[in-house]
């Protein structure tokens, strides 16, 4: 952290593809920012994909110009979920490290909850699960059953939504994790790593929103990913242990 302007909370927004969305959805958090705490930036991750029709990035730098507690990440991808989110968290200055989809289907006032919760305690980190899913019987059934292999390979963690957001981590527990992933497989590679280093979590409860503007970016092809990774991650966990 040296050389760096520390603040207490930092919140990291994917905000891939938002465009004029991401505009109401940061007002709205700035808002809710200030209730919070006097302390807190907010990382806006506007990378695109080269050649793609995207003006999520000029929107991002906009709103950054206008407020110096606002950063924007504006970059070619090499990489999808995890590789933003990984730019984001490394750009953080907070001694909170929150990431949180630009999307609003995750509610912005989830944010307070679990961060009161995480400075009054000693936990490495506060995370949310999801009590309704309202887009789509699909993605319900793709969840549950993540979920549930995720826990069989992985059993005594004890969460039950692994890919929930908004998640709050703390500086110290951030900088013991090893992430790598490009991918959609990032949350789960926190989580991975939350397990390895006997970390403490807790878990919040959300009303999640379905998507109304796009449809979403999990097709068939990350769900494969997925599969493939959490056996590649438990080969891995094997080998660490030996």
């Amino acid at each position: 952290m040296s050389g760096r302007n520390v603040t207490d909370l930092s919140i990291v927004v994917l905000c891939y593809r938002s465009e004029e969305n991401i505009i109401p959805f940061v007002s709205d958090l700035k808002e809710h920012l200030l209730i919070i705490t006097d302390s807190w930036e907010i990382v806006l991750v506007g990378n695109y994909i080269a050649g793609a029709n995207d003006k999520t990035g000029d929107i991002v730098q906009s709103l950054a110009s206008s407020d110096d507690r606002i950063t924007a990440l504006v970059e070619p991808k090499l990489g999808m979920m995890g590789w933003d989110m990984r730019k984001g968290l490394q750009a953080a200055n907070g001694r909170f490290l929150c990431v949180i989809d630009g999307d609003g289907q995750f509610p912005i006032e989830a944010i307070s909850r679990c961060y009161d919760s995480i400075i009054h305690s000693d936990l490495d980190m506060i995370k949310t699960f999801r009590i309704n899913r309202p887009d789509g019987v699909y993605r319900f059934i793709i969840s549950t059953v993540y979920n549930h292999l995720f826990s069989l390979l992985f059993p005594g963690l004890g969460s039950s939504d692994i890919n929930s957001k908004p998640k709050i981590i703390t500086r110290e527990a951030y900088e013991r994790m090893d992430l790598a992933s490009d991918d959609w497989f990032i949350d789960a590679e926190i989580m991975i790593n939350v397990r390895r280093h006997k970390m403490r979590f807790k878990e919040v409860p959300i009303q999640f929103q379905g998507l109304i503007e796009r449809r979403s970016f999990i097709n068939f092809r990350a769900i494969l990913e997925f599969m493939r990774n959490l056996i590649v991650y438990r080969f891995h966990e094997f080998t660490k242990l030996k």
